[in-house]
């Protein structure tokens, strides 16, 4: 589904844009940390302070409308260089398991932040994506 050359490119990106919306339809868009395999895109809740209260807003989303988009993209002064890519899809929320697990193990080869924190009870969102859209220099 993805090209070499836009694979390679979110492979190269650092951060990506989750965007999520209720039953309400009301967007909500939050840069994150992923990684990807295959044909799904990972996004672990991590340690960063967040309210504990009730679930993050991002994961009570997904419960409720699964569909999401997440772009990845590239600014540039010099603007032959702007580029980006979308995928779109449905999110899944993991709390266990071996994808969950795996999806935890590759954010944290990615990431060298997530070393030291304890992800194992947090969620991992899990992007099926089935369609991907891409602009510029990629």
């Amino acid at each position: 589904m993805l090209t070499e050359a836009q694979r390679r490119f979110l492979e190269d990106s650092r951060v990506a844009h989750l965007a999520t919306a209720g039953r309400d339809g009301a967007p909500h868009l939050v840069p994150a940390c992923f990684c990807l395999d295959g044909t799904s895109l990972y996004i672990t809740v991590d340690e960063k302070p967040k309210r504990t209260d009730i679930p993050l807003k991002r994961i009570r989303n997904i419960q409720e409308n699964p569909a999401v988009a997440v772009t990845v993209d590239r600014w540039d002064e010099d603007w032959t260089r702007l580029a980006w890519v979308m995928l779109r899809g449905n999110a899944e929320i993991l709390t266990g398991g071996q994808e969950h697990g795996a999806a935890q193990a590759r954010i944290r080869d990615r990431y060298q932040q997530y070393r030291t924190m304890d992800l194992a009870p947090l969620p991992v969102i899990a992007v099926r994506i089935v369609r991907v859209l891409s602009w510029g220099a990629v």
